[in-house]
């Protein structure tokens, strides 16, 4: 199913922000600072330049202290896939951190997922109708199961599930400050998605470079191949990609040799000094 638990974050993901005891903070109630003290601590987070992962275990590390729970799973969005896969879990789930995916309206996350609303199951969740269990996830033999979308200006961005292993009723406060969380550290996830996928196309790029750079010199090493052996162009990529083999270097540092080998045995040219 949707899942985890409460003993140590996983190694994959780094420590969460310690909440500390703060003047007239107290997750049992709302009183007006603990409303401003929030707000801050999370607007530090959005405006900050965490990475995904960081962010991530925020996300936790706020769950854990809203709601004493004993497991927390984050799901974020596949749009191309059209699933939610995990990533960040308060147990080891080394294992199944990106590979275990959920269908958009399958078992409770999905259906989380798919309608955007909560889900809050206080007992025995796995006799639910839309629970669908998973093979090596404790969290399916919990009791209490609450699901909250993360969300970013409306659009999904992924779900927080929570587990408690015993039964648990979730309070209107409970469900609330979790929402409050899943909305306003969707931000931060969104923020840090985008960052993400930004970085991983401009790499894309700076290697599409270097791809174009490397052929270029492989085909000026071809042609001076061709000239000065006197073979077709098919015969000097097969002598320069067999002789890349052979000495176990890259084709382009063999065609960089071979390009300096050439420029290097042509005359000198201009007038001798004086």
């Amino acid at each position: 199913m949707d899942h985890v638990g409460k003993d140590r974050l996983i190694a994959d993901y780094p420590q969460p922000l310690e909440l500390e005891p703060q003047p007239g903070l107290r997750w049992e109630g709302i009183p007006e600072e603990s409303e401003v003290a929030l707000l801050h601590r999370i607007s530090g987070i959005v405006s900050s330049k965490r990475t995904l992962d960081e962010v991530l275990g925020e996300v936790i590390g706020f769950t854990i202290r809203a709601t004493e729970c004993d497991a927390c799973l984050v799901y974020l969005l596949d749009r191309n896939a059209n699933e939610v896969v995990l990533r960040a879990s308060q147990v080891p789930h080394a294992s199944d951190l990106g590979t275990l995916r959920i269908k958009i309206g399958q078992g409770v996350t999905g259906w989380v997922a798919e309608h955007r609303s909560v889900v809050a199951l206080p007992s025995n969740a796995s006799a639910d109708v839309r629970f669908k269990a998973f093979r090596g996830l404790v969290e399916d033999t919990y009791q209490a199961f609450l699901s909250v979308p993360l969300v970013s200006g409306g659009d999904l961005v992924g779900v927080i599930n929570v587990h408690h292993r015993d039964p648990h009723t979730h309070t209107e406060f409970e469900i609330g400050r979790l929402r409050f969380v899943g909305e306003q550290l969707g931000l931060a996830v969104a923020k840090s998605l985008l960052e993400e996928e930004n970085s991983r196309l401009h790499e894309e790029t700076l290697e599409a470079k270097r791809e174009l750079e490397s052929r270029k010199v492989v085909e000026r090493a071809k042609g001076i191949l061709q000239r000065k052996l006197g073979i077709s162009e098919e015969d000097a990529y097969l002598k320069l990609r067999d002789q890349s083999r052979r000495r176990r270097i890259a084709m382009k540092d063999l065609a960089d040799a071979i390009i300096l080998s050439e420029e290097l045995s042509r005359p000198a040219s201009g007038n001798p000094a004086e």
